[in-house]
């Protein structure tokens, strides 16, 4: 059973349930249905699950090439491409069928167009094309959208800079694990920006999306949605990413530099998830 559990993803599902908490405590606007939030955090922990086990099936060749990936269960052969198809199957009815008697027709769909981006897009055509990163962030912009229209069951101001804020944070934090784990995906023959177009291009990008993300993240309080402190952590964090952005122009050893990318990426989020809620209007 255990492998099972692995193919879900659970650190991928873990991850995004924070932003989907972060979207509905937004849109709640400090009163909260707890039955609604513990079937909307239920419903979509279980389609993002299945799409993860999909991802993995159809990675299992790509993942063979990787030394990080080359055990997972269904490349190594543990668990059956029959049997890990059947499972999503499941766990997408699952969740469907929470999301459908719980939210509201708006929800169901916005947690199934991210479902389809991830798996029909993303996952079928990242080996194929350098812009696999920018269609794997539209799918990963989705979670605090849903969040939201959990609650509100309308895709207004709000729903969209949550959308823009998650494309532009994701982008550069996916460059920097392409950096990180540079060596696996080139082994794998994926083609990421920094194999594709040089480092020298992707650290050029990285700036600018992060500048983009700070701006785009400042909208939640020009609308009236968060606080100024909201706004001034935010920046500070963002500004702190931003200068080691520009850093890495100078940096002799790009793998630890994009290591040390992704776990202010992270910080980024994190700060951003517990403002939304602490910090609302």
């Amino acid at each position: 059973m255990i492998n099972y559990y692995l193919i879900t993803k659970p650190g991928i599902v873990l991850g995004n349930l924070v932003t989907v908490a972060a979207g509905f405590l937004l849109a709640s606007k400090g009163t909260i249905n707890f039955w609604l939030f513990a079937a909307t955090m239920v419903g979509l922990a279980f389609i993002m699950a299945s799409a993860c086990v999909l991802n993995n099936y159809i990675d299992r060749k790509l993942d063979q090439k990787m030394q990080r990936t080359k055990t997972r269960p269904i490349a190594s052969g543990l668990i059956s491409g029959r049997n890990a198809i059947s499972f999503a199957i499941l766990l997408a009815i699952i969740g469907n069928g929470v999301l459908f008697f719980y939210t509201n027709g708006l929800t169901v769909a916005v947690a199934n167009g991210g479902f389809f981006v991830y798996v029909f897009l993303y996952s079928m055509w990242k080996s194929r094309t350098v812009y696999g990163t920018a269609i794997g962030s539209v799918a990963g912009a989705v979670p605090p959208v849903v969040g939201y229209c959990a609650v509100s069951n309308q895709f207004d101001a709000g729903a969209l800079i949550l959308f823009f804020m998650l494309v532009l944070w994701q982008m550069p934090h996916f460059f920097a694990i392409a950096l990180y784990h540079f060596d696996d995906y080139a082994a794998a023959g994926i083609p990421t920006l920094p194999i594709a177009k040089g480092v020298f291009r992707t650290k050029i990008h990285m700036v600018i999306y992060i500048f983009a993300f700070i701006l785009v993240s400042l909208l939640l309080t020009a609308f009236g949605y968060t606080g100024y402190v909201y706004v001034m952590l935010t920046t500070l964090v963002g500004l702190a990413w931003l200068a080691l952005g520009f850093r890495g122009f100078s940096s002799v050893n790009d793998q630890q530099w994009g290591g040390q990318m992704f776990r202010l990426s992270l910080a980024m989020i994190a700060v951003i998830c517990i403002l939304i809620p602490l910090d609302r209007v």
